[in-house]
């Protein structure tokens, strides 16, 4: 039997471990893993001044690997949005992991259940947010009926996640989340955990200050609902949320327990794009693709990295400059290519055939989830090496 493109792809890869970067195949997604580790130094640092748990999010990186490097490095555990995500993560050998998101069809709740006993064994946690008396009772049904069959039986942690601006998922804040709470309380299976409060829009205003206010209304509401559910003698152990873009308000704010940034690790183009507020650390770019000139003409180049090797949800790639000053521009050129210009007043000529381009994807999310594998590089971009390849094990893992 053929190998498969994968396994070719995957051998091929690992054939280049220990050889310069001038080795690696394009396009290929590269993780600068100095700049990893020095990033995820600055959160554990962060954190710790904060007296804050983190648990970054592993939708953004989606690989097992990486999930217990942040744990190496001081997470608590990771969050996940997907069953499957949570799946890949405890295949990986995570087995501390939060479902932020609600799940509520009866297949993923089986599928739930049996993950939490199944990490329960192992003396590891699963946890998930609901938003719904429907999402807490199917949970609990779930739950029992998978308890049977059962290495070990487990308690569920449940967060009721509350609306704070994002306007998805999540209950107003207020009253509604006390009778959640209660309902949550009836079952065995389920421990109430706490509330999830992320304001997912808040992360890409471009201030510090709209930031800080938008993070203040969703701190007002969520100390407001949690005084509530402590009024019917119930404690709220943990408030949990906030993203790169915003958790230096949370951190500040006396109420959030947990911060669940994780795009800090890589930095996109799009949250470099907004101001940096002083208290916030200063999180390097770590995630690029690497891209190589196919075409030069008088005016512009082409280089083999189209909107198949990168997300443009959040805006177009940016070209990284070892100088620090853009010298060169890129311009949509369809699934695979990309187009390339000096940029204004650079004096820099255009790139030639063969030349090399890395580019720092706008959203690293869905750029990470159209690969199977990082190429992580140390010792820097212009002079490293290969030093391991890393398997995007929830690659698609969309259910």
């Amino acid at each position: 039997m053929r190998p498969s493109t994968k396994t070719r792809l995957s051998e091929s890869l690992r054939a280049i471990v220990g050889s310069g970067v001038e080795a690696i195949d394009t396009p290929a997604l590269v993780v600068d893993l100095d700049a990893v580790m020095r990033n995820l130094g600055r959160m554990a640092e962060f954190a710790k001044k904060h007296e804050m748990r983190w648990r970054p999010h592993a939708k953004m990186h989606k690989s097992s690997a990486l999930a217990k490097l942040q744990m190496q490095a001081g997470a608590v555990g990771v969050c996940v949005q997907k069953t499957a995500e949570a799946e890949a993560m405890v295949a990986g050998g995570v087995n501390n992991v939060y479902i932020t998101n609600e799940v509520v069809a009866p297949g993923k709740l089986a599928r739930v259940a049996a993950l939490a006993h199944l990490v329960a064994a192992e003396n590891g946690q699963l946890a998930i947010a609901v938003d719904s008396i429907e999402g807490v009772t199917r949970l609990a049904q779930a739950m029992n009926e998978a308890r049977p069959h059962a290495p070990a039986p487990a308690v569920i942690d449940v967060f009721v996640e509350l609306d704070v601006g994002q306007g998805r998922c999540g209950i107003p804040p207020g009253r509604q989340a006390v009778g959640l709470v209660h309902e949550i309380r009836r079952h065995p299976a389920l421990r109430f955990a706490g509330l999830q409060a992320y304001h997912g829009k808040a992360q890409h205003l471009r201030s510090p200050q709209a930031r800080r206010d938008a993070i203040a209304a969703a701190v007002q509401d969520t100390k407001f609902t949690r005084s509530l559910i402590e009024k019917e003698g119930v404690p709220v152990d943990l408030v949990t949320g906030a993203g790169t873009g915003s958790m230096v308000c949370e951190a500040a704010s006396g109420l959030y327990g947990e911060l669940q940034a994780g795009s800090f690790m890589f930095m996109d183009a799009d949250y470099a794009a907004n101001e940096r507020d002083p208290a916030q650390p200063h999180f390097e770019h770590a995630l690029f693709v690497k891209s190589q000139v196919i075409s030069s003409g008088l005016q512009h180049a082409v280089c083999d990295a189209g909107h198949k090797s990168h997300a443009i949800d959040s805006g177009l790639p940016r070209v990284h400059s070892f100088s620090g000053e853009p010298t060169l521009d890129y311009f949509n050129g369809g699934d695979e290519h990309g187009i390339l210009r000096p940029a204004a007043g650079a004096g820099v000529a255009v790139p030639r055939i063969d030349d090399v381009v890395w580019l720092i994807p706008g959203h690293c999310d869905p750029t990470v989830n159209l690969h199977d594998f990082l190429v992580g590089v140390t010792g820097g971009l212009e002079q490293g090496e290969v030093s391991r390849i890393i398997r995007v094990d929830a690659r698609g893992a969309l259910t």
